[in-house]
């Protein structure tokens, strides 16, 4: 008989090795000892799984419903508990303690090892089968507890119900339940090495989560793996065309019935039927959604996120999200995902103090707390943390197929003093402030994405002159695919706010991008953060009466897309909402029915065609070769022209930018070679609001004139606050 002290443990989900006490043991003297804590049991009578014939009936040990009874068996055989419920009826259930361990002996040592590739495969809670048997497995990393208990739906919510096994090569608590199916809610209770239960914890690898406020996490289904694309390897290339449309799918439209009080969002399938056939219309070859992962604050637009691999509750199901990207690849367009490995918020039932230690986060809070964000920085010095994020970025890759990550924050995760006061911050082990861990961090998980999914890219948001972003680790980089290009948009921003008489004195903040253009693959970001905390829309920024306001906005647009670099523009300013990004409404769609805002979206799509279909606009984005200066020092008219080539010896554009609000008649542009350049894009064409001015008949044709440096020159009307695209043909 099983002595009381082990009896009082199991009862109060204290014993540390519940699977010692609980479920079938062989005895000495012949027999098998059957145990079972069952509260709420009247009576409990253990059964052949096969035949159902009785084999014993278990003696109440506890009142709290602690049952024991003897086998005459020769050895553990499988069987089943009949039970008869105080409360009335009765239920045969299968015993969760007679199944063996979940995690096979490879999977733990890689664990172990902080080199499991894909561990959320057997971490969380996964469908299987066991002797038969169907049901689910949960398992989760909590070293330093003293016990884990799995609660949900199923079991009352009863922390005393299923007691996990500890792994202690690993550090892992599992078990297998029976009849647990898709759907089950689910989380765990953990108590700390001291005794103390900590809150209850939503699981960290959950593949889907409640709708907030609720916070329990789901059984679902493990994605299947999605195919290997050459088409997508092609489409996310270096010399490929790369116009990326930034969306938040919660703010992007609202359906009728949402409101501030009861908000409702589009569904993933309704995402689908709306969003997927407006951005193939407007020429967008990528989607870049906001963060998607499970978040408790709608606030936060997802960047602080809890569930990492569940798809956010609020747009539906995980299948309904594969189903979005799928519905994405056919129509020809990609899919980024914001990802966010720099920071994680502080909510009782996330990773904070997970285990009753800083498991997840730095111990020291000049390490581990983001003071920006008031949230958790992770502690990518443990293996089994940058394994957590790793295998995360693998999921969303082969799991989902989406394109790419975007890596949010990444300044913030290189420095150890990043927005930190003197003295509030550790120097790495050679008293510098690069955060080593992370370098390291951001190298393997660059490698192990090149490596096993060659077809996707990753794109860092960094805006320091932190060297070789974007370059192969192999050659000392971070290993980045991309890298978008802050100062960029910080500068000519900055110039296309000033008033047009005050730019002659400012035209370097135009211009100084092309002295560090190469030396990075450079996105030209015009992202959501441009549009919200004070600083107003994009057409707000731009200077002048309505007419100049929206000339400028058109000009600066074709600037853009001239400009070397990948695009990326954040929805609303397609159209140019007049009003700041509000993530609680939907996007201002009756702006649309103002002629003005129609042809800012009419010059965005086309844009966006021409860009396509002209490879010189973006097969040398990234080679000095590809790009060249006409003229970019007459700052007394604010005009800039330079030449963008493609691969092709015939492909060439001219780009000639005017500043001002005024008409420059008769005005002579160096260009490199004879023939005719053909107005391809006019951003003041009437179709797009504008004045309609510029050259007769749209065509130039190259004189044997020196200018600028060049053999050959043409002679251009170059209309107000516009930009002109022009293409070479001989």
């Amino acid at each position: 008989m099983l002595n009381p002290h082990d009896i009082e443990l199991i009862c109060s989900a204290c014993h540390g090795d519940p699977f010692s006490v609980l479920g079938p043991h062989a005895q000495e003297g012949g027999g098998v000892s059957v145990r079972a804590f069952l509260p709420g049991a009247q009576r409990v009578l253990a059964v052949d799984a096969a035949s159902g014939e009785p084999l014993a009936a278990l003696a109440l040990r506890d009142e709290d419903g602690f049952f024991e009874g003897l086998l005459a068996l020769d050895g553990p055989a499988p069987y089943r508990l009949q039970v008869q419920w105080r409360s009335g009826g009765q239920t045969l259930l299968e015993d969760p303690y007679r199944f063996g361990p979940v995690l096979g002996e490879t999977d733990v040592w890689l664990l172990a090892e902080g080199t499991h590739r894909r561990p959320y495969e057997i971490l969380g809670a996964n469908q299987r089968v066991m002797d038969g048997v169907s049901g689910t497995s949960f398992a989760v990393w909590a070293p330093s507890a003293s016990s884990v208990s799995v609660l949900g739906n199923f079991n009352f919510w009863d922390g005393r119900c299923h007691p996990m096994r500890f792994r202690r090569e690993c550090g892992v608590w599992e078990i297998f339940l029976p009849g647990v199916q898709l759907g089950a809610k689910y989380k765990f209770e953990i108590r700390a090495a001291d005794g103390r239960v900590l809150p209850v914890r939503a699981d960290p690898y959950a593949r889907q989560a409640e709708l907030r406020p609720a916070t329990a996490s789901v059984v679902a289904a493990m994605p299947g793996l999605a195919p290997m694309s050459q088409a997508r390897q092609w489409a996310n290339a270096l010399d490929a065309p790369m116009s990326i449309y930034e969306v938040h799918p919660g703010s992007w439209r609202r359906p009728e019935n949402s409101t501030s009080t009861a908000p409702r969002w589009l569904t993933w399938d309704e995402l689908a039927a709306q969003l997927i056939p407006y951005a193939q219309d407007m020429g967008f070859t990528h989607l870049e959604l906001m963060p998607v992962s499970e978040h408790p604050f709608d606030g936060s637009w997802g960047y602080q996120p809890i569930g990492l691999y569940a798809p956010t509750a609020r747009f539906g199901e995980p299948e309904g999200f594969a189903r979005f990207v799928a519905r994405c690849h056919e129509a020809g367009i990609g899919v980024l995902l914001d990802w966010v490995p720099a920071h994680f918020p502080t909510d009782a039932h996330g990773l904070g103090n997970f285990d009753g230690t800083h498991l997840y986060e730095y111990a020291d809070p000049r390490e581990g707390f983001h003071n920006d964000w008031n949230t958790l920085i992770y502690n990518l010095g443990r293996t089994e943390v940058s394994n957590f994020l790793i295998g995360n970025a693998l999921y969303w890759l082969e799991r989902f197929g989406v394109d790419g990550l975007r890596v949010d924050a990444v300044a913030s995760m290189l420095y150890r003093d990043y927005s930190r006061a003197e003295g509030q911050w550790i120097p790495n082990c050679h008293g510098g402030r690069e955060n080593l861990e992370t370098i390291a961090f951001l190298k393997r998980m660059n490698d192990i994405i090149g490596q096993e999914r060659p077809q996707a890219i990753t794109l860092a948001e960094e805006s320091t002159a932190f060297p070789l972003v974007s370059h192969p680790t192999a050659a000392g980089g971070l290993g980045f695919d991309y890298k978008w290009n802050m100062g960029w948009m910080h500068d000519t921003l900055q110039f296309m706010a000033r008033d047009p008489a005050h730019r002659q004195h400012h035209q370097s903040e135009l211009t100084f991008g092309l002295s560090y253009a190469f030396s990075e693959n450079f996105v030209l970001p015009i992202s959501h953060d441009e549009v919200v905390h004070g600083k107003g829309s994009l057409l707000a920024k731009m200077p002048g009466d309505v007419w100049q306001q929206f000339a400028n906005l058109r000009a600066y647009l074709g600037f853009m897309w001239g400009h070397p670099g990948k695009k990326l523009l954040f929805m609303g300013c397609e159209f140019a909402q007049a009003r700041e990004w509000n993530h609680d409404q939907g996007l201002d769609w009756h702006l649309l029915d103002d002629p003005r805002h129609a042809g800012m979206q009419r010059l965005v799509r086309d844009l966006n065609h021409l860009y396509q279909a002209t490879p010189a606009l973006y097969q040398r984005d990234f080679d000095p070769a590809g790009f060249e200066w006409m003229d970019h020092q007459d700052t007394a008219n604010s005009v800039l022209s330079f030449v963008r080539r493609g691969h092709d010896a015939g492909s060439l554009m001219l780009v000639v930018c005017n500043f001002r609000p005024t008409v420059h008649n008769a005005y002579r542009i160096g260009v490199p070679q004879p023939g005719a350049y053909r107005e391809r894009l006019n951003t003041d064409s009437a179709y797009y609001g504008g004045s309609n001015t510029g050259t007769p008949l749209g065509v130039a044709i190259a004189e044997p004139i020196n200018w600028h440096g060049q053999p050959h020159s043409v002679v251009l009307t170059l209309p107000p606050l516009a930009t002109v695209l022009l293409e070479w043909t001989a």
